[in-house]
């Protein structure tokens, strides 16, 4: 075959139609149902975002005041945009149950470029969000061992951007590592362990909203918008890292047992538990404490300290770490998927592709969780945060874009769910995701498009050469060798 010009290949589409083959021979096992892919969302949601991101943008930074009670409304807004795309990505998982999600779906509706481009955008964002919830979980184990009369070194637990005297944070590597250890065991133990951790994290967070109402001064939501409506807008940006873990889920859709029934059904509902949740939790925070003297690294465990309950903080910081791991595991398992789903489609070596006897690519699992490790050990918690959020802003874009081309060029492809009111809810998703990207700071914009610079370095060099989607691509002949018969 002739090789197509440069503007035809970097805009070819996946079909739909080669998805359920390559399904069949992908290596991943098949082994979560409904419970346990919702249990994967609430627990790729509700972690870091209510346990420390809360505390965070209601006391302030040295760069941002503090928003205060008005917290609520940061959620609100943020929980708003991300309902959109949530729907979004309903349609599509019930459509293409496939590892990749937003790369997946960017492939088959806008093409081969935009998928990289969201593809390479999330290989960094997820685990971004691993280090910063790992950050977070760093806070909340400092905070349970001085609850016990045990005081780590400075040195040892923040970095040197916090000004605290400190040069690394280790206990956020080790529990990087410690969370990668897990996920190469297989996702039928992850699933097995996800289920059992987001149970005992729900029960916690319930626990902590039923117990903190009873110690709310109600002085304390007065005033309500301290610093007024913009830093609150503001603060919607950062704890936007709070609503999104369905989109990792989106990523095991090849390992579900019904991807097309359960898919959609687990998006929302992971989506509508969150939300619950973090109402009624930010409430009960800052009506505990005075905003102005939350910790911002460890929020609840200071409530219940200033209302003279020490010992229910300490028992807060120690089931706050353990419920926060999920967290970790949903998005360490999104990047691994996704980075899978580039390499099998030929866009990356195929040397990442390759999956253990448990159906686990251990390769990108262990790299991944390294490389998390890195930034959680180096950076503070903000600047991880918002360069999460940028990334995932992006990839929210390119999906509600998606959802609706492909609603207008395949009508009939079969939807196991159609979101409502085609086009204004994913257009709302579209300028909603927009609007908060620009609220984040220019620094974080830098980062974004430096990334994105090396991403198409790597897809000029070597990703349009070598796709599956390329006639001349040397993929084909390896995978022709591969399934070559012994003689």
């Amino acid at each position: 075959m002739a090789t197509q010009d440069s503007s035809q290949s970097i805009m070819r589409r996946k079909p739909i139609d080669d998805i359920e083959e390559e399904n069949k021979h992908s290596g991943l096992h098949k082994s979560l149902g409904l419970w346990q892919l919702t249990a994967i969302g609430v627990g790729g949601i509700i972690g870091v975002g209510i346990f420390s991101l809360a505390g965070l943008v209601a006391h302030g930074s040295e760069t941002e005041p503090g928003v205060g009670p008005a917290v609520l409304v940061s959620f609100l807004i943020a929980g708003l945009a991300s309902a959109a795309a949530a729907l979004s990505y309903a349609e599509f998982a019930g459509m293409i149950p496939r590892a990749g999600s937003a790369y997946t779906y960017g492939y088959v509706a806008l093409g081969e470029i935009i998928g990289w481009f969201i593809g390479w955008d999330l290989l960094l964002e997820y685990i971004a969000i691993v280090a910063v919830v790992a950050i977070g979980i760093s806070g909340y184990f400092d905070a349970a061992l001085s609850g016990v009369g045990i005081h780590m070194p400075v040195w040892m637990t923040s970095t040197p951007d916090e000004g605290t005297g400190g040069i690394i944070n280790l206990p956020a590597i080790l529990v990087c590592l410690l969370v990668t250890w897990i996920l190469s065991r297989g996702t039928k133990t992850f699933g097995r362990f996800e289920l059992i951790a987001v149970g005992i994290k729900v029960v916690l967070i319930l626990f902590i909203i039923g117990l903190g109402v009873f110690y709310i001064n109600t002085n304390n939501y007065n005033p309500f918008f301290p610093s007024g409506f913009g830093p609150v807008v503001a603060g919607s940006a950062t704890v936007f890292f709070a609503v999104f873990g369905y989109d990792a889920m989106s990523t095991a859709a090849e390992e579900a047992t019904d991807g097309k029934k359960h898919m959609p059904k687990a998006i929302i509902l992971s989506l509508i538990i969150a939300m619950l949740l973090y109402v009624a939790a930010t409430l009960v925070l800052t009506g505990m404490q005075n905003f102005t003297e939350i910790d911002p690294k460890a929020g609840f465990a200071s409530a219940f300290n200033s209302v003279g309950l020490p010992v229910i903080a300490t028992i807060i910081s120690v089931f706050a770490v353990l419920s926060i791991l999920t967290v970790m595991l949903t998005f360490l398992l999104g990047v691994t998927r996704v980075w899978f789903s580039m390499s099998r489609d030929g866009l990356l070596p195929g040397w990442f592709s390759k999956t253990d006897q448990h159906g686990t690519p251990q390769r990108v699992t262990w790299i991944a969780g390294a490389g998390a490790a890195v930034l959680a050990g180096i950076l503070p918690i903000k600047a991880v945060a918002d360069l999460t959020n940028i990334g995932i802003l992006a990839a929210f874009v390119v999906v509600c874009l998606s959802v609706i081309v492909f609603r207008y060029k395949k009508p009939d492809a079969p939807r196991t769910f159609r979101l409502p009111l085609m086009p204004l809810v994913p257009a709302f998703g579209v300028l909603s995701s927009l609007f908060l990207m620009f609220q984040l700071h220019w620094e974080t914009w830098l980062r974004f498009v430096i990334w994105l610079v090396v991403g198409l370095i790597i897809y000029f060099t070597y990703g349009r050469k070598h796709s599956l989607m390329n006639p001349d691509s040397p993929r084909h002949e390896e995978i022709v060798e591969m399934h070559r018969p012994l003689t």
